[in-house]
């Protein structure tokens, strides 16, 4: 996921030195809103191993 986040971020890059101002944007965008969908699944990836950890260390 993050991945594709950074090639949309180069596409980006990519086309605003080309002047393509409009597919800028959009692939900009698109690349802002993969990113933050990665940290949401991460952050939730993270609370559920801490959680299912915490079983293993009461008993």
């Amino acid at each position: 996921m993050l991945s594709w986040a950074l090639t949309f971020f180069i596409f980006a890059l990519v086309a605003a030195f080309l002047g393509f101002g409009g597919i800028a944007a959009s692939a900009g965008g698109i690349a802002q809103v993969l990113f933050y969908v990665f940290v949401v699944l991460f952050v939730v990836s993270l609370l559920r191993g801490l959680a299912g950890r915490g079983d293993k260390l009461l008993k």
